[in-house]
């Protein structure tokens, strides 16, 4: 049986990640890093950023192209597990 069978999506699928954290650029450089090691494809000039209205917070949006569900948990584990972020949706 494959990892995808209890999926609700169909893969390969365009997918965006909402990851949040405090505002820094290492912050984005770190999101950039593990995007780009679990999605080699990502189109970095896709990644959208916004500060919140103090400017304390960042939100990015990368939409990645998905293969697998096996790919977003790793990076969804990786993500929510670095120290500069907050929130992975």
């Amino acid at each position: 049986m494959s990892d995808d069978a209890d999926s609700l999506f169909e893969f390969p699928c365009a997918f965006p990640l909402k990851i949040m954290g405090a505002a820094s650029d290492a912050l984005v450089q770190a999101v950039l890093e593990i995007v780009l090691r679990q999605a080699p494809d990502f189109d970095v000039a896709t990644m959208e950023v916004r500060a919140s209205s103090a400017g304390n917070y960042l939100s990015l949006t990368c939409t990645i192209h998905a293969v697998s569900r096996r790919q977003l948990d790793t990076l969804y584990q990786e993500l929510s597990s670095h120290p500069l972020v907050k929130i992975v949706l």
